[in-house]
């Protein structure tokens, strides 16, 4: 198991403590940014905005949700990483390499790819940012796998070293 050493060692507890922190920060402030736009989204529903409203609109409106919405959902996603990142204290190697930059990349080009692909539309099709999405989605998906498999991996090396970190045993 490659990164086994250096995930028992203070360094990758540290490391790990430094990505939590970066993760928390980034998505409280990520969340306050996509809060925002879903404030202005509903201040232009409000006011009735046709840029916004028109029928000829609906993509927009929709690319528009989208966006807020998932950039919202996944600056939540990287405080519960960042608050993984902490309670765990070592996160693997390759989640902290991989997993917390993918994540981040993820959460700014899988919602903004929607909202720029709704700045622009062209006769109901999205503009060419929206191509953006799938790159952030697959950057998404490694976040996650490696997150996964990095706690599958500590718990598992975690017993072998006589359950350090581990609560209650």
């Amino acid at each position: 198991m490659a990164g086994m050493h250096e995930s028992s060692g203070s360094a990758g507890a540290s490391d790990s403590l430094e990505v939590g922190r970066r993760h928390l920060r980034f998505g409280w402030w990520a969340l306050l940014g996509f809060l925002s736009i879903g404030a202005a989204l509903e201040g232009m529903h409000g006011f009735k905005v046709g840029w916004y409203l028109d029928v000829a609109n609906e993509t927009r409106r929709l690319l528009f949700t989208l966006g807020h919405a998932h950039g919202v959902l996944l600056s939540l996603v990287n405080i519960v990483f960042g608050l993984t990142a902490l309670s765990f204290g070592a996160l693997g190697a390759a989640a902290r390499r991989f997993a917390s930059p993918c994540l981040m990349a993820a959460t700014l080009m899988l919602p903004g790819g929607f909202l720029l692909g709704g700045v622009v539309i062209y006769d109901g099709d999205p503009g060419p940012g929206v191509l953006i999405v799938p790159l952030g989605a697959l950057l998404l998906f490694i976040a996650v796998l490696f997150t996964a498999r990095s706690l599958g991996l500590q718990r598992s090396s975690g017993d072998a070293r006589g359950n350090e970190g581990a609560s209650g045993e």
